[in-house]
């Protein structure tokens, strides 16, 4: 066991933004709040065979990417908040990490090497956080309200009082809140509130959506009313799951965001899945597109097409695009919103389980001269080892022909990796270019783009 004394050197970071070493005994540590190249020492908190955990206590070389942290809640100590691990890290290097994550989970994971690393997508490391979900608890023998992220490795909820990752108006907000939620009448009764931003006509609208366990009475929505009134927020209700959210009044300004580059308006609800960062969500979108290279005449594919955030682009430059979707919900706002945009003439969605997909179900849907992919954190896989069969066994399908360029977007890179080693190693395509996309600046989270030619 790593004994306090023991100085160790940092070789690397991990995924979840640890420090990595090797003691004395030969056996891996992964630190808490270490960075490459520092020697430090640690407190043993876990320990198996072949690997312990610790913390970092105390510091004998520090590494020249060190750099304080911007938010006075973040740290290593009991009550910290856990909703980001690296702010002691410079964010640049914070980018070069991920990028090497990628590089490292395409090779070890999927046995695949891209031809060319893109520039990494990045952009503002403070106050992009956009989309956020709150928790909110009522503690009585403080007689106090709690609202923010948990704690480290806790489910308890962090005493914040700001937080620069989100807008600074919500920052602003966190007491406020707190205030308001210890005079409601139900205050022990309503477990988080969910942010979502929106802009529209260069005005930004911030929604807050309160999640209750019992119907509100008069006095508390008109308590939400004047703080809506003196904040200039939006207030939304969720007695249940998030299908039932409505706006406390009617009235509300409609929330949506731009991509500004292909003239497309996006609405939304303020429970839908969107980017919570819209800024590299732009970026993020119009660099898909160009490397997807679209003809005017061709036919594209958007695998989980979502509201059509990438589906629409499309549309402004192929001649057709089918968005495909899990949830038949889901897919009739995607159509809405092609509506909006006047795109409706050149899209179509249907809903598919994209976690069932076979071989006779992806030629059903057609011939495709280029994919789009954009699945959540579980992958593509079962698409992808459709299609690898289809490429391996011509005779499934006489005549179909699969995509010449695949874009996928991941927000996992073990996922990718995986889906990756399939359309490289069985389906005969090529791993042209790939980056990491920093959604999430200071926290370990690691979204990516590849491209896959045949």
């Amino acid at each position: 066991m790593t004994q306090q004394s023991e100085w160790l050197k940092v070789e690397s970071l991990d995924i979840e933004a640890q420090g990595i070493a090797h003691n004395s005994e030969g056996k891996v540590v992964f630190i808490e709040g270490a960075l490459p190249g520092e020697e430090v020492q640690v407190t043993v908190g876990r320990k198996k065979n072949n690997w312990e955990q610790g913390s970092l206590v105390a510091l004998r070389r520090e590494s020249s990417q060190r750099v304080p942290p911007g938010c006075p809640h973040f740290g290593l100590h009991a009550g910290a908040c856990g909703g980001c691990k690296m702010q002691h890290l410079h964010v640049s290097a914070q980018v070069a990490v991920k990028q090497r994550v990628l590089e490292d989970n395409l090779w070890h994971l999927g046995k695949v090497k891209a031809e060319r690393l893109l520039r990494p997508i990045e952009g503002p490391a403070w106050g992009y956080r956009y989309r956020a979900r709150l928790s909110v608890r009522y503690v009585p023998k403080k007689g106090d309200v709690l609202v923010g992220f948990h704690e480290r490795k806790s489910r308890y909820i962090a005493d914040m009082q700001q937080c620069r990752i989100l807008p600074p108006k919500v920052s602003d907000l966190l007491l406020p809140l707190r205030a308001l939620v210890a005079s409601m009448d139900e205050r022990d009764r309503l477990p988080q509130i969910e942010l979502a931003m929106g802009d529209v006509d260069g005005r930004q609208i911030t929604a807050l959506v309160l999640r209750h366990l019992e119907p509100l009475g008069e006095a508390d929505r008109q308590r939400l009313r004047d703080f809506a009134s003196a904040h200039d927020v939006q207030w939304w209700l969720q007695p249940k799951g998030p299908d039932t959210v409505h706006l406390l009044d009617e009235g509300g300004t409609e929330l949506a965001y731009t991509l500004p580059e292909f003239g497309i308006l996006m609405p939304f609800k303020p429970t839908d899945f969107t980017q919570v960062n819209h800024h590299i969500n732009t970026v993020l979108v119009g660099r898909a597109l160009r490397l997807l290279e679209v003809q005017k005449d061709e036919r594209i594919i958007d695998w989980f097409c979502g509201l059509g955030n990438f589906t629409l682009p499309l549309a402004t430059q192929a001649r057709e695009v089918l968005g495909i979707e899990g949830s038949e919900a889901l897919v009739q706002r995607s159509r809405e919103n092609a509506r909006r945009n006047q795109l409706d003439h050149k899209t179509n969605f249907v809903a598919r389980n994209l976690f069932e997909m076979t071989p006779a179900m992806l030629v059903a849907d057609g011939h495709a001269d280029r994919w789009l992919v954009d699945p959540p954190r579980e992958g593509a896989f079962a698409l992808v080892k459709a299609l690898a069969d289809l490429c391996e066994d011509p005779s499934l399908a006489p005549g179909w022909q699969p995509p010449r360029r695949i874009v996928y977007v991941s927000c996992a890179p073990a996922t990718l990796a995986r889906d990756a080693g399939l359309l490289v190693n069985v389906a005969g395509y090529r791993c042209t270019a790939a980056s990491a996309v920093n959604m999430f600046p200071h926290t370990a989270h690691v979204e990516s783009i590849a491209v896959f030619e045949r």
